[in-house]
């Protein structure tokens, strides 16, 4: 392989591990909280609470993200909020109360928050510099990560179902972890942001303006509009998504009255289906571009999901669902790398937006349903995969460009402007 190749292929695992890490993480101590229910003995109230404050850590850490990542830059921040994340469950496994834990579950949320903007900023930069689409399968790490814990978490509590043991395990690997992807992050925040402002070293920059050109970037700006859709985009996306993983099982046992071993059937045609479409997803992105993209995968998911409703049955319904995953897939990994090509500040925003749509959405969904029925609920659904096409309409995704030539052996630098799938 050539040194390009050798470089591509060191960054895109570095990043990959920082996604493995995140999902790896958070199903770690979600799947131990019958544990921390009966340590601490916790209603289904409390635990409810505590899910939120994760939720709202996430949500509200924007501003500081923002300000992080202009200070620290996507790297350095990376690595800082990965080891926060271990501590966080050394943390769980010895915190003494209630209000204790819903402290350190905040941290966690803000903590995910920004390793969240962090990574998905390394993964747009990466495919800026090397002109090599990767961020679908970089998203498609996130679900190996929680299907390793849950295996782990099976595993350790067939042994032991202390909690400092596993959490000291996992914490552990999560430092192995960032140690081994350090070395191969990247630099470099956000090229493509870079590429867009005008080029200005024909001429050199003017000394006389540079400060006052500094001080601009740091003065608070309201979003464009560009960036408001993408977060939008973002919101309705991951109500489907997050809807879809904590409706789904209920809407097969209750409306379409499947058995209790069908039931579970809903997450899991959803989650595997997304996984692979997040495989497939770059080449597609090459091939057709960003947005037609999210364009049409998302109203696949509407439109598959609308039928499903209507026809019923546990047959039409998992298609339905699996039309869901195999649409919303992409939306998330094609609007963060939109949102990075406008800098730090936007992808802070849509990442804190689609946070909040996350934790937000299937709370709607309930009400909706406490309200009518699950039925209308699920439509809602629907209805919120349809918005995101109608979102994607208004963002200016980057023109497909065609498939380059190989790159040759020798060839000293990356082909610029151009994006292909990465074949690995």
């Amino acid at each position: 392989m050539s040194p390009v190749r050798d470089d591509f292929r060191r960054s895109q695992l570095a990043i990959a591990a920082l996604f493995f890490l995140l999902g790896f993480q958070y199903a770690t101590w979600v799947s131990r909280i019958p544990a921390l229910k009966a340590r601490l003995d916790l209603g289904e109230a409390q635990i409810g609470l505590l899910l939120m404050t994760c939720g709202v850590g996430a949500a509200v850490s924007f501003p500081l993200v923002a300000v992080l990542m202009r200070r620290f830059g996507s790297r350095l921040l990376s690595v800082l909020s990965a080891l926060a994340l271990g501590v966080v469950l050394v943390a769980l496994s010895v915190v003494p109360n209630y209000p204790l834990t819903l402290l350190v579950l905040f941290c966690d949320g803000v903590a995910v928050g920004c390793l969240n903007v962090a990574m998905n900023a390394q993964g747009a930069a990466l495919e800026a510099r090397y002109a090599r689409t990767t961020m679908s399968r970089l998203h498609a790490t996130f679900s190996a990560g929680s299907l390793l814990a849950a295996l782990l978490a099976s595993g350790v509590t067939a042994f032991t179902g202390t909690l400092a043991v596993h959490f000291g395990l996992a914490a552990a690997l999560l430092a192995v972890l960032v140690a081994a992807a350090r070395p191969g992050l990247l630099t470099d925040d956000a090229p493509a942001a870079a590429q867009d402002e005008p080029d200005q070293e024909q001429d050199g920059p003017d000394p006389e303006q540079a400060p006052a050109a500094k001080k601009d970037r740091r003065r608070f700006a309201l979003p464009a509009a560009a960036v408001l859709w993408m977060g939008l985009a973002m919101v309705f996306g991951t109500v489907t998504e997050g809807a879809m993983n904590d409706w789904s099982a209920l809407y097969l046992k209750d409306v379409v009255n499947a058995g209790a071993g069908l039931a579970p059937l809903g997450i899991a045609v959803v989650s595997v289906m997304m996984v692979l479409a997040r495989i497939f997803a770059d080449g597609w992105r090459t091939r057709f571009g960003d947005g037609r993209i999210v364009r049409t995968g998302s109203l696949l998911a509407g439109a598959g999901l609308a039928l499903a409703l209507l026809v019923g049955g546990v047959v039409p319904t998992l298609i339905g669902f699996a039309c869901v995953g195999l649409g919303v897939a992409a939306v998330t990994p094609c609007v963060y790398v939109a949102a990075a090509r406008q800098g730090s500040d936007a992808l802070s925003l849509v990442a804190a937006m689609g946070t909040t749509g996350l934790l937000a959405g299937p709370a709607v969904i309930g009400f909706i349903a406490d309200a009518t029925s699950l039925v209308w609920g699920m439509a809602a659904v629907a209805v919120s995969a349809a918005v995101v096409s109608l979102c994607a309409t208004r963002i200016g995704w980057p023109a497909p460009e065609p498939f380059p030539e190989p790159l040759p052996e020798s060839h000293p630098e990356p082909l610029d402007g151009r994006l292909a799938p990465d074949a690995s």
